[in-house]
C-alpha cells in the first residue's frame, strides 16, 4: 500500500512544471525503498538496481545538506546524494579509480537512474534508456570528492548509526553504546616519499612536505608503547641516536569508535582523518564529542591500547554520583618510569612513599606544555619532612632520604590515581578488554576497501573517502540486520529522529 502523502507529493511534483523549476527535490532512493512499486517495469526488472536500493535505501537521502543547485554552474550539477550513492557503489564493486565508475555506470543504467541520473520530470511511464541524461566526466567525479563538504557524509554516517541502533532495539536486542573501543589506522599517501625504491636524499625532512600532496605529514607507522629494555651488547655498541625506533611514513592516521553488539558484530560510531604527524591521543576528544551528540550520553565503558594509557582518558569516563560508574579500559604503557606502575595510594587518592606513608602536597602550578589539554599538576613530597620535619632517618632506609625524601610529581585529576589502581589482572578487565576485538575487525574490513593505501593526492578527499568505507561498513551491518529480521508485518514507519 502505497502512503497518500508521498503519492501526491509525486503527482504534485510530475503536474506543476513550476515545482521543478523551483527546485523540488524529485523522488530520492529512500523514497524508492519504501515504495519500490514506484519504480519503472526496466529498473525493476535489474537485480543490480535492486540489490543497491536495498543497500543505500535505508538512508533519509532527502534530509542530505545540499549545496544551491538553481545557481549559475559551469557544468550541470551533481547533487551531492547522487554523488555519494555513486561512490558507495565504487567502494563496494572494488573499482579503484573514476573511470572503473565511469565504464561500470555506463554498462548499468537501471543503476544509473536509480542513483538520480533522471530525466528532467519523474515519470515512470515515460521513463526510458533513450531519455538517461549523459553523465559528468571523470575528472568531474574527483573534482567532488575533493570539494564535498565532510559534513554531509558524517551526516550520514551518524544516520546509519541510528538506524542500526533502532534496528537493533525493534529485534529486542540489548542496548548498544554503553561499550566502545577506539583506535587508529595509519594511512599511506600517495607520494614517492613513501616508494623505498626511489632515491631520495631528504626523504624523512618534517619541514618539506612532498609535492604530490602538500596536506600530508610524517609520521612513526610503528612504535612500541610499552617499555623494552634491549639487552646490552658485549662487543661493538652501536650509538644510541643510530638505533632504528619505528618506520617513518608519510600519510595520514584515521580513528573510529566502534561500538561491539554481539553476536551480530559491530558498527561504527564516529570516524576522524587527522595528519600522521598527530599523536592518536589527539583523535580521542574530537571523536568522544561525535559520540556524545549521536548517542545522546556518555558510553560508561572505554576500550583502548596503550597509546591512550592518558590520565584524561580514565577521567573522561569516571562518574562519581553515578551508581553504574564508569571505567576506561587501557594497559598500562609505563610513561613515567617502569618502577610507577606499583605506585599505591592511601583512601583520600594522596600517592604513597615507599614506606607506605600518604605523601602531602606540597605545592600545585598549571601545566601548558606536556599535555594535551591545559591541567594542573602537584608535587607530593616525603611526609616525614613535610609540612615539618617529624624524624631524622627514612624506617626503610631508602636511598631517596639523603636527597630530600621521595617526590612525586603527577596531575591532581583524579583520573591520574584511576591509572595507577585500574586491577588488570581482575576477571572483569579481562572479560572488557576481549572485546576490543571489534575494532580491529573494524579496521581489517577498511583495509579490504582501499583504506590503508588510497589513490588520491589531497586531503580532503582522502578524509571523505574515509568516511564513506565506515559508512558502507554500516550500511553492510544494517542489511545484515534487516535480513534477520523476525518474520513481522511492517507498518512503514520509520525510526524516530
Amino acid at each position: 500500500m502505497i502512503d497518500q502523502p508521498i503519492l501526491t507529493q509525486l503527482f504534485l511534483w510530475v503536474c506543476d512544471p513550476l515545482s521543478q523549476k523551483t527546485g523540488e527535490k524529485p523522488p530520492d532512493l529512500h523514497t524508492f525503498w519504501q515504495s519500490p512499486e514506484l519504480l519503472p517495469a526496466w529498473v525493476a526488472d535489474s537485480p543490480t538496481a535492486l540489490r543497491y536500493l536495498d543497500l543505500l535505501g535505508p538512508l533519509r537521502w532527502g534530509q542530505l545538506p545540499e549545496r544551491n543547485l538553481e545557481r549559475h554552474w559551469r557544468h550541470t550539477p551533481v547533487p551531492f546524494a547522487t554523488f555519494i550513492a555513486c561512490e558507495l557503489v565504487r567502494l563496494n564493486e572494488g573499482l579503484r579509480s573514476t573511470a572503473d565508475l565511469h565504464r561500470y555506470l555506463r554498462e548499468h543504467p537501471a543503476l544509473r537512474w536509480l542513483l538520480g541520473w533522471q530525466p528532467a520530470g519523474f515519470a515512470k511511464s515515460s521513463a526510458s534508456l533513450n531519455t538517461l541524461p549523459p553523465l559528468p566526466t571523470q575528472r568531474h567525479f574527483s573534482h567532488l570528492l575533493r570539494k564535498l563538504p565532510n559534513a554531509a557524509l558524517q551526516y550520514l554516517l551518524a544516520d546509519s548509526a541510528q538506524l542500526i541502533r533502532h534496528e537493533l532495539a525493534t529485534q529486542g536486542g540489548r542496548g548498544c553504546g554503553d561499550c566502545i573501543a577506539l583506535d587508529t589506522k595509519h594511512i599511506l599517501a600517495w607520494v614517492k616519499e613513501n616508494n623505498p625504491k626511489a632515491y631520495l636524499v631528504n626523504r624523512f625532512n618534517p619541514t618539506q612536505p612532498p609535492v604530490g600532496d602538500r596536506d600530508c605529514r610524517l609520521g612513526c607507522k610503528r612504535q612500541r608503547n610499552q617499555l623494552v629494555w634491549p639487552p646490552t651488547p658485549t662487543r661493538n655498541p652501536a650509538p644510541a641516536n643510530t638505533l632504528k625506533v619505528g618506520e617513518y611514513h608519510w600519510g595520514y592516521a584515521s580513528g573510529c569508535v566502534v561500538a561491539p553488539v554481539p553476536p551480530w558484530g559491530e558498527f561504527v560510531l564516529a570516524e576522524l582523518t587527522l595528519p600522521f604527524d598527530q599523536g592518536d591521543l589527539a583523535h580521542f576528544f574530537p571523536l568522544m564529542r561525535q559520540v556524545e551528540e549521536r548517542l545522546g550520553y556518555r558510553p560508561h565503558f572505554g576500550l583502548f591500547d596503550a597509546a591512550f594509557d592518558a590520565w584524561y582518558v580514565y577521567a573522561y569516563f569516571h562518574r562519581e554520583n553515578d551508581p553504574a560508574g564508569g571505567v576506561a579500559i587501557v594497559p598500562f604503557s609505563e610513561k613515567g618510569g617502569y618502577k610507577a606502575k606499583g605506585r599505591q595510594f592511601s583512601p583520600e587518592g594522596l600517592p604513597l612513599c615507599a614506606a607506605r606513608w600518604p605523601m602531602p602536597l606540597q605545592f600545585t602550578y598549571t601545566d601548558r606544555t606536556s599535555c594535551l589539554i591545559e591541567h594542573e599538576r602537584g608535587k607530593y613530597v616525603c611526609p616525614l619532612r613535610f609540612p615539618q620535619a617529624l624524624a631524622r632517618a627514612c624506617p626503610i632506609r631508602h636511598p631517596n632520604w639523603q636527597k630530600g625524601g621521595c617526590t612525586a610529581m603527577m596531575p591532581t585529576s583524579v583520573g591520574a590515581r584511576l591509572r595507577y589502581t585500574l586491577n588488570r589482572d581482575g576477571d572483569e578487565y579481562k572479560q572488557l578488554y576481549r572485546q576490543r576485538t571489534a575494532v580491529e575487525r573494524i579496521n581489517s574490513q577498511a583495509v579490504a576497501l582501499g583504506i590503508e593505501r588510497p589513490h588520491w593526492r589531497n586531503g580532503r578527499a582522502i578524509a571523505n573517502q574515509n568516511t564513506l568505507i565506515y559508512l558502507l561498513i554500516n550500511l553492510r551491518f544494517l542489511q545484515r540486520l534487516y535480513h534477520h529480521r523476525p518474520a513481522v508485518e511492517e507498518d512503514g514507519k520509520e525510526p524516530p529522529v
